[in-house]
Parts: C-alpha cells; structure tokens; sequence
C-alpha cells in the first residue's frame, strides 16, 4: 500500500508534529510512505519520504497512490492541506473536533466572505445570516465552538477517525452514512535522561519543593490563570509548592505578569519552549501534572497522556468526550466515569480512578480542592500515579495505535469515495485550477489562495 500523508512535522512546533514522527517510523515497516508537508526542508522520519505538498499532484498523476491521509487540527500549519483533502478523497485523522475555528481564519485573512458564508450554511443550515455576520467582523469568540464546521469534510472524505470514542458515538449519530473511526492515541513510554535531578537546581526550586507543573503551550485555553490563582490562594505549608510551565507563552497572555501581581513570582517558572528529547526529563521533576482544558475544540491531549505513561498523578477538567476516564470528583473524593464490571481491567475488575477531574462550573473550588488534597498527600499521588501508568498501558501505547492505525488504513481503502454534495467553491471543477496551479509551482504559499478563484 502506498500512502500519501499529509502532516506537519518538526521544527514545527505541534504535537501532531511530534505525534507523526512518533508513528510514521514504526509504521513505515508495513507500509510506503511519501510525506507531504508545506516545506519538505525537515528531516523525514526513517523509512519515509518527504515532499512539499506541490509535488503531490504530478507523483499522484505518474503512479497513483492507493490512499491519501491527513493529519487535521485547527493550527495554521495544517492549513495546505484542505484543498487536497477536497479533491482527494481519503482518511482523515481530526484532532480537534471542532474546524470553524480553522476554516474560519482561513478564508476571512483572504477576503473570501462569500465562501465562508456558503461553508457555514452547508455545516449548518439552520444557522442565520447573523452568525456569519459576527464570524466576518471576529465577533464570535468562543461562540466558533457551537457550530463546528465538519460536515464539508465528512462528506469530503472515505473515512474519518478521531480520539475520542466519546467524540465517534457523536459524529455517528450526526452523520449515520459516513464511515467514522474511533482511534486510539498512543504515546511512547518516556525514558528520562541522564541528569533530570538536575532541573530543580536549574529553575531555583527547591528540593523538597512539590512541583506542579502544566505542559504545551502557555494560553489562558489550558486555565494558566486559574491555576496561579488557586496556588496564591492556597498558599504554602511546611512543604514549598512550586509551578513549572513548561513550554512557551502565547503572546497574547503574560503568566509571569500575573504571578508577580498575585506575590508568587518566585514561585512560578517559565521554562520557555522545551525540546522533545528534554521533555521526560521535567516529566520526571514533577510531582503532579495540571492537564486542564477549557473551552475545548474535544481534542484528546498528548501531553496528558505522556503524563499518564510516566506514572504522575494528574488534574484534568471534566469534558464530554472524556467520559470514559475513571476519575476523582475533588469535592467528594469518589470515583466518577468508573467504568462497569466486565468494561474495564482484563481480569474483570472496575477500573480504579487514573485523575482528578474538575466540573467547569465548579473550577475554582474543585482546582484549589485538588491542588491542596494533592500536595499534602503523598500516598494519593503515588497510587493515582501507578493507576495511570496502568491505564496507559491498556489503552495508549504507541504500539496499541500502530495496531489500530494498521486496522484503520485497511477499512478506509476498503471505503469508496463519497458522492460529495459539497458547496460549489469546494467542488473538483472549482477546485482544478487551484490544484493546477499548485502543481506547477505556480504560487509558493497556499494552494487555496482567493486569486484561483
């Protein structure tokens, strides 16, 4: 089977960066891979070839390949890929549940109303005109996240996977003919490196201090703010209790400036972007892991689950796709979402709680419940610990997601093409010149650029 995939990869700083070139190796030893990217200047994973996405159309027309993938999410790295995506039907992988956001930036930063108009109302007839109205002017917000965006690339496409078995059961009963996937995301097991005891000193935190800390991007999205606003408030004991960010900030949100309002700058560290290869290391300095999330586009986060397979007790909020997550209500301290008998360990147990889960409408009280329970209680912490390093083995290895991959792959070649009912700007004959011109190198940026209209 030969495979185009559609991905961005490192020095692109993405965890679907990271998540390809976790996957791509191991499953080059079954299949043959061309990788197209929006500049092939990366270096391509082992047993893969790399390309820029102009290359597709000619190699396609030489020797046709028998499947496209793509890696989807809301980021602007992933933007050349919809074009391709409409007019080459195939697998898409959707890491984020919700695409407004995405299709929306897109087209209005190239004065294309109209078609925004027209996507919406396809994603959602009953939508008003006043919606995109506010879409238009960058009036919606967080209000993006009520109309979706995904029927155009459902229709679009062979087969859609996603992450989330919570997020699969939805966009069956929304869109019954379609082939839709559950997908298990897998992580691999992080091996710290030679000196992660080196990291306190490094950062000023104390030895004896515990450690939070919160990985991936720096923005208010991952409840940064809530989160230095629950350690002011719960203050210190005996015991010092330290903040590690570990990634860089958003430029549009100053963690430091608002740890310094509040008095507890000392006790908050910025570490600033972290390389892939130092990562276990800070996994391995911290004491409990903050994995919060709100609003969410229903993602399912990697840098959760690498937390998971290191074995550290974690803070998540409570989302409708996560469901199936056995976890701690902070309020009460009883389990939730624990699965039935029969549904969870291999030798019929109830499967115990891996995290704390936050209600969103409770999230101040509950974090600051949590954040004290966790730092005082040493025993809590390592069984958690040792519970979602058992969870991570049964459900995300990066072994676990080949096999599932290796399934995944067959059923979408097996799937034919839809017959696609799709707004006319996303049509093949609209999008043929695009493709063309793509083809021959005829502009260097997006291939669904307004001037092939």
């Amino acid at each position: 089977m030969r495979l185009a995939w559609f991905t961005p990869l490192p020095p692109e700083r993405s965890g679907i960066s990271a998540y390809s070139a976790e996957l791509l190796p191991e499953l080059a030893r079954q299949y043959s891979f061309d990788i197209f990217t929006e500049s092939s200047t990366a270096p391509a994973p082992a047993g893969t070839e790399l390309f820029d996405a102009h290359d597709f159309i000619w190699k396609h027309q030489r020797r046709p390949y028998d499947l496209s993938v793509y890696q989807l999410g809301n980021a602007t790295c992933h933007d050349y890929m919809w074009p391709y995506l409409f007019r080459f039907p195939g697998l898409v992988v959707l890491h984020d549940g919700q695409l407004h956001l995405a299709r929306a930036r897109l087209l209005l930063q190239q004065e294309r109303h109209s078609d925004y108009r027209a996507e919406l109302r396809f994603n959602h007839p009953d939508v008003t005109a006043e919606v995109a109205d506010l879409g238009i002017t960058g009036l919606l917000g967080s209000l993006h996240y009520f109309w979706p965006m995904l029927r155009t690339v459902v229709d679009a496409s062979r087969c859609v996977a996603v992450h989330s078995p919570g997020l699969a059961t939805d966009l069956h009963a929304e869109f019954p003919e379609a082939t839709i996937a559950d997908l298990a995301m897998g992580v691999p097991a992080g091996t710290p490196g030679a000196s992660p005891g080196t990291l306190r000193p490094r950062h000023a935190i104390p030895e004896n201090a515990v450690v939070f800390a919160a990985f991936g991007r720096i923005t208010p999205e991952k409840r940064i703010s809530q989160i230095i606003q629950a350690l002011a408030a719960i203050g210190e004991g005996e015991t010092p209790l330290h903040l590690l960010l570990v990634g860089e900030s958003a430029p549009y949100y100053d963690p430091v400036a608002e740890a310094q309002s509040l008095g507890i700058s000392d006790r908050v560290t910025l570490t600033g972007f972290v390389d892939e290869s130092d990562l276990a290391d800070y996994l391995e300095c911290a004491d409990i892991c903050l994995c919060l999330r709100w609003p969410s586009a229903r993602e399912t986060s990697a840098s959760w689950l690498r937390c998971l397979a290191a074995g550290k007790a974690t803070i998540v909020t409570d989302l409708a796709h996560t469901v199936q997550v056995p976890s701690l209500d902070p309020r009460s301290w009883m389990p939730q979402h624990a699965p039935e008998i029969g549904e969870g360990a291999p030798d019929g147990r109830p499967v115990e709680p891996i995290c704390v889960s936050l209600d969103i409408l409770d999230e101040d009280h509950s974090l600051r419940l949590a954040m004290r329970r966790l730092a005082q209680d040493d025993a809590l912490r390592s069984q958690l610990g040792r519970q979602a390093h058992a969870y991570w083995q049964r459900h995300h290895t990066l072994d676990r997601m080949v096999s599932d991959y290796q399934a995944l792959l067959s059923l979408a070649l097996d799937t034919q093409p839809p017959a696609r009912h799709l707004p006319g700007h996303l049509r093949p004959d609209g999008l043929e010149h695009a493709l063309t011109l793509a083809a021959e190198g005829g502009y260097p940026e997006n291939p669904f650029d307004r001037s092939t209209r």
